[in-house]
């Protein structure tokens, strides 16, 4: 049997759930940049997603897959100036990119990713 690892454990979802190497992160959302830009919050999730994956001994490179979830599309371009500009050359996980309603209306995005160790 795979040991599963849990980390930042609440009664709804775990921040983090490590199993056989891989990382799988729950979403992440804007903590200091409500009522900004797109583009601000965007910058505000990657940084907090890098920091996360340094936690764990991991790095943006290594990032398998990753969901984008907008609560506009019109942020679409404005988002990408951004992700486009953190993603490592030669390195982009798989991802997808809809809109969605998200469950805060000061969030502009969400952003969930899968990460190697």
């Amino acid at each position: 049997m795979t040991d599963i690892r849990r980390i930042g454990v609440a009664a709804r979802y775990s921040d983090l759930v490590i199993q056989n190497g891989t990382a799988y992160f729950s979403g992440y959302v804007p903590e200091t940049t409500l009522g900004l830009s797109a583009g601000e919050q965007t910058r505000d999730i990657l940084g907090q997603i890098e920091q996360s994956l340094g936690e764990i001994g991991s790095d943006k490179s290594r990032i398998l897959q990753a969901t984008i979830w907008l609560a506009d599309i019109a942020f679409y371009d404005e988002m990408n100036a951004i992700w486009d500009a953190w993603v490592v050359p030669g390195q982009a996980p798989a991802r997808a990119c809809v809109e969605s309603k998200l469950a805060d209306p000061d969030y502009k995005l969400e952003i969930q990713v899968v990460a190697a160790l």
